[in-house]
């Protein structure tokens, strides 16, 4: 029986790239989305075509490059944008307008100086204008998270009605706690007339380090749309990260939830990003992070090297990392050397391991990390450089 498909909405390009100092140019962007395509997301938001020449010119380049994904374009819920939108749009072989407009008490009150009733009129005429251009039209209801449950019921049941063919839900402050956020999407699957004609998307920020946590809580409850980003970069302390999501529903069989990514992509794609945006992926980042397979500890680095799976639930190559480091570290065991100087070419005995063990002690003393060079200094001071494994 196979297992049942969340959608990857990536938005790399567009929340991502809101990052101060992270700005790509198009040819960058055209390079990330043919990688994106390549890694098997189902929608790129590819930017927001409205606010700058350069995005909208981005979006159109992306429309007609993008071979399988949808390709995603942001607007308000304003006319000029969605025109826009649609325009930009208009080579892509599957385009979606994203459209939307706050519901929280907090944005109707301060940003929008409206009432509800005016933010749900506002809401279906945005819906309604966009569904004249194209049949996929998504609506966000921006600041879900915090929107009384019953009153995003009634817009959701609203923009439905009026053509919306995904609601995203998002989280904008990264302030729910998973179990509220999953509620939430309980709630409106089963209290939403019509729930049935549209996709229930995720869209989480990361302000408490709960992005992940709520996107999973979410798919568990109804949603199969995860919106998210490449190493988790986005706005403030970042969005839901796309290779913890996808890694984590495979990892958990018992979901009976997967995507269509090609997991194998996942580190040299996070590379890329980093790279391209000048955006380093902190160490001990999930997944992709330099110390995600990296191993320092005596006890943990013999318990890797005689079963990789003693303190790692996923193989390495499964993300395309070549494979595990053993890192030796004055914390570092015999088991560890020994692993390692075989690496380098020496097979050691019992008695020589103890003697280069003491030796590699007084290195890792005054070093944070003792590298191959530094093995073979070692052998040398043992008087065992001429030892070399067959």
């Amino acid at each position: 029986m196979s297992k049942e498909k969340v959608q990857i909405f990536d938005t790399t390009l567009r929340d991502g790239e809101q990052v101060p100092g992270c700005k790509l140019n198009t040819d960058q962007k055209l390079v990330i989305a043919r990688r994106l395509d390549e890694l098997g997301v189902d929608v790129i938001e590819a930017g927001f075509p409205i606010s700058s020449p350069g995005d909208f010119t981005s979006v159109v380049e992306i429309a007609k490059i993008v071979k399988n994904a949808t390709v995603c374009g942001l607007t308000r819920a304003v006319k000029k944008d969605i025109e826009v939108a649609a325009e930009a749009l208009q080579y892509a072989r599957k385009p979606r307008i994203h459209t939307g407009i706050g519901t929280s008490d907090s944005h109707i009150t301060h940003k929008f100086r409206a009432t509800r009733e005016e933010i749900v009129e506002r809401a279906v005429t945005a819906v309604s204008y966009a569904r004249t251009f194209v049949d996929d039209v998504e609506f966000y209801a921006e600041d879900a998270g915090r929107t009384d449950n019953e009153f995003l019921a009634r817009v959701c049941e609203a923009v439905i009605e009026a053509g919306a063919t995904v609601l995203n839900i998002p989280d904008t402050t990264g302030y729910c706690l998973p179990e509220e956020y999953g509620a939430k999407i309980k709630y409106l699957r089963d209290n939403v007339k019509g729930i049935e004609k549209a996709v229930l998307s995720c869209h989480c920020h990361n302000d408490l380090g709960l992005a992940t946590a709520n996107s999973i809580s979410g798919v568990v409850n109804g949603a199969r749309q995860i919106e998210c980003t490449i190493n988790g970069i986005g706005e403030r302390a970042g969005n839901t990260s796309l290779e913890e999501v996808v890694m984590i529903l495979r990892q958990h069989p018992a979901l009976d939830l997967d995507t269509n990514i090609n997991s194998r992509l996942l580190y040299s794609t996070s590379k890329m990003v980093s790279e391209s945006m000048g955006m380093p992926v902190q160490p001990n980042k999930a997944i992709v992070g330099a110390n995600a397979f990296a191993h320092s500890s005596g006890i943990h680095q013999d318990g890797v090297i005689k079963n990789r799976e003693t303190y790692e639930i996923i193989d390495p190559a499964d993300v395309g990392v070549t494979e595990s480091a053993i890192v030796l570290t004055a914390r570092s065991g015999r088991a560890a050397l020994a692993y390692r100087a075989k690496k380098v070419g020496y097979e050691l005995t019992k008695l020589q391991l103890d003697d280069v063990y003491r030796e590699f002690l007084k290195f890792a003393d005054v070093k944070k990390e003792v590298l191959d060079d530094d093995i073979h200094e070692i052998m040398q001071v043992c008087k065992l450089g001429e030892i070399r494994a067959v």
